[in-house]
């Protein structure tokens, strides 16, 4: 049986922003064995449009950025969305019942399947489907934009602390 882990970069108020947290050599190589490593990844369509960048090379690059974007090309995708017709390549797109897909999802697969996207997180910590919540804290406060919890705190239990970076940690919770 999978784990569903909800897992994103965060600044330090709480909110979630790829551009305003930028990954270093060392944090992004983090990424790229946690993306090479999952059994899959659910996208809500925001965070889903938001990844679609590597979906094609691009010629400024760096070798880890090619070694990353082959990582998320290779591994299944499913994302949830009521407004998008159409998903790219190694993706299926989720219009209706959200909940049995994940639940087959976690029942077929092994390994660990990443959730993205705090909209898509609160609707499926409301079902009860996340086995495990990642906040990845950067030392950044940003002031502004989508919260890490796109509605209350789901009640929760610290399980661990990891320094993945010069000064970027993450902190492990598990639903209480």
């Amino acid at each position: 049986m999978a784990k569903l882990i909800f897992r994103m970069n965060q600044s330090l108020d709480g909110y979630v922003d790829h551009l305003a947290m930028p990954s270093r050599p060392t944090l992004f190589r983090y990424w790229i064995e946690r993306v090479r490593d999952l059994a899959g990844s659910v996208y809500g369509r925001g965070m889903y449009e938001v990844m679609r960048y590597w979906d094609e090379d691009r010629p400024e690059w760096s070798a880890e950025g090619h070694e990353f974007a082959a990582a998320w090309r290779n591994q299944p995708k499913w994302v949830v969305s009521r407004s998008l017709t159409s998903v790219g390549p190694n993706a299926t797109l989720v219009q209706d019942d959200v909940e049995a897909v994940i639940r087959g999802l976690k029942a077929d697969l092994a390994g660990e399947i990443s959730l993205s996207g705090p909209n898509l997180a609160r609707s499926v910590t409301d079902l009860g489907l996340i086995d495990e919540y990642q906040l990845y804290f950067h030392p950044v406060v940003l002031g502004h934009g989508k919260p890490f919890f796109a509605g209350p705190r789901p009640p929760l239990r610290f399980v661990a602390s990891d320094l993945i970076d010069d000064d970027v940690i993450r902190l492990t919770y598990v639903p209480a």
